[in-house]
C-alpha cells in the first residue's frame, strides 16, 4: 500500500510559482493588495497541486468555526428528520455548516459528543436531551465561554440558555381526556424508565386527565421501558399477562406504541375493541399501521427553524450572557384516528 500523499502547503506553492509564501497566503485570502494576475496563478496552482486550506488554523485566528453543532437522542423518526431540514435551512442560508450527532438516548454517549462538540470549536449548539439526562452540567463549558446554546424539544431549563418544546403537559391531558371521552376507564401509559421532562410533563397530564375525570391513578397501569420497537413488543407481553387488563393505552412515543399494538394485534387483541391506543409525535408509522394511530402532531420543521434563527440571532448579537426568558412554547394537535375510536 502506498504511503498517503503529503498534505500541500502554501509553502509548495510559493515554491512552484517561485514567490513569496505570504504572497501565496495572501492570494488565497483574495487580498486586495495581490495583483489579478497572481492570484488567478496562485488558485490555479492550488487546485492542480490539490491544495487544501487549513480551515483549523484559519478559525484560530478568526476565532470562528462557520460550524453549528446539532445532538439529538436518535435520528430515526420522520419529527427528528424534519427538526433537522428546518435547522439546515436556516444555517446554510446564514453561511453556517451543520454537524450532526445522536446521543443514541444514552447520557454518557451525550457527555462525549458535547466534549468533542466544545474541542471543534463550534460557534453554536443546538441539543434535544437524551431520555435519561438529569442535569445539563456537561453544556456548561460552553455557557461559561459564551458559546450560545439552544434546547429545543427536550429541553433543560437554564437561564442563559433559551429553550422551544412543546406543552407536554396539556398535550397528554388532551389525549388521556380523549381516551376517556371513547368510554376507556382503565388506561395504561407507556413511558421512559427515567421520567426526563417531557416524559414527566405528558405523566403529569396522564394523571391529571384521570383525577379531572375521577378515575383513581393505578401504579401497575404505567408501564416503563426503553421506548424502542423491542420495547413496544415487550409492553405487549406485560398487557397480556395483567389479570385486568387495559381498555386504553397513552404511550409517549410513536414507534413503542405501533410495536405494541402490532404484538397485540398478533395475539388476537382488537385495537380499538379491546383496547384503544394513542401514540405521540406524528411519526409516519403512525399513519401506516393498520388501524391509524391516534397521536399528537408538532411540526418539526417549524421547531428546527426556530431554534435555528434563535441561535444566529445570538450568535450576530455577541452578548450572549443574556439572560434567556425565552422558554418558546410551539403549538402541538390532536390527530385522532381510528386506533382509539371505540365509539363510532
Amino acid at each position: 500500500m502506498s504511503d498517503p500523499e503529503k498534505e500541500i502547503t502554501i509553502y509548495d506553492i510559493a515554491k512552484k510559482l517561485n514567490i513569496s509564501a505570504a504572497t501565496v497566503s495572501r492570494g488565497l485570502m483574495d487580498h486586495p493588495s495581490v495583483n489579478i494576475n497572481t492570484k488567478q496563478r496562485v488558485m490555479e496552482a492550488a487546485k492542480s497541486m490539490g491544495y487544501r486550506s487549513n480551515h483549523l488554523a484559519s478559525n484560530l485566528r478568526k476565532k470562528k468555526s462557520n460550524i453549528i453543532g446539532i445532538i439529538v437522542g436518535n435520528l430515526n423518526s420522520s419529527f427528528m428528520s424534519n427538526v433537522i431540514a428546518g435547522v439546515e435551512k436556516v444555517l446554510s442560508d446564514a453561511g453556517y455548516n451543520l454537524i450532526i450527532s445522536q446521543s443514541l438516548d444514552n447520557i454518557a454517549k451525550e457527555v462525549n459528543i458535547a466534549q468533542a462538540m466544545y474541542n471543534n470549536r463550534v460557534d453554536g449548539l443546538l441539543v434535544s436531551l437524551a431520555y435519561d439526562t438529569e442535569n445539563a452540567d456537561h453544556f456548561e463549558s460552553f455557557v461559561k465561554r459564551g458559546i450560545p446554546l439552544v434546547y429545543f424539544d427536550r429541553v433543560w431549563p437554564h437561564p442563559k440558555c433559551p429553550g422551544i418544546e412543546i406543552d407536554n403537559i396539556k398535550a397528554a391531558y388532551d389525549i388521556t381526556t380523549h381516551l376517556i371521552k371513547q368510554g376507556c376507564k382503565r388506561i395504561a401509559h407507556v413511558t421512559a424508565y427515567k421520567l426526563s421532562s417531557v416524559a414527566a410533563d405528558r405523566f403529569a397530564g396522564y394523571k391529571q386527565a384521570l383525577t379531572e375525570n375521577n378515575i383513581a391513578y393505578e401504579e401497575g397501569l404505567t408501564i416503563l421501558t426503553q421506548l424502542t420497537l423491542q420495547a413496544g413488543i415487550e409492553t405487549a407481553h406485560t398487557i397480556l399477562a395483567m389479570p385486568k387488563r387495559p381498555d386504553g393505552i397513552f404511550v409517549t412515543n410513536d414507534a413503542c406504541a405501533v410495536s405494541c399494538m402490532q404484538e397485540l394485534k398478533r395475539h388476537d387483541i382488537r385495537i380499538p375493541e379491546d383496547i384503544a391506543f394513542a401514540g405521540f409525535n406524528n411519526d409516519t408509522e403512525a399513519s401506516i399501521i393498520e388501524p391509524n394511530l391516534t397521536t399528537v402532531n408538532y411540526k418539526g420543521y417549524d421547531m428546527g427553524e426556530v431554534a435555528a434563527k434563535i441561535l444566529i440571532n445570538r450568535l450576530n448579537n455577541s452578548n450572549n450572557n443574556i439572560p434567556s426568558d425565552n422558554r418558546l412554547i410551539q403549538k402541538s394537535e390532536l390527530v385522532i384516528r381510528e386506533s382509539s375510536l371505540k365509539k363510532k
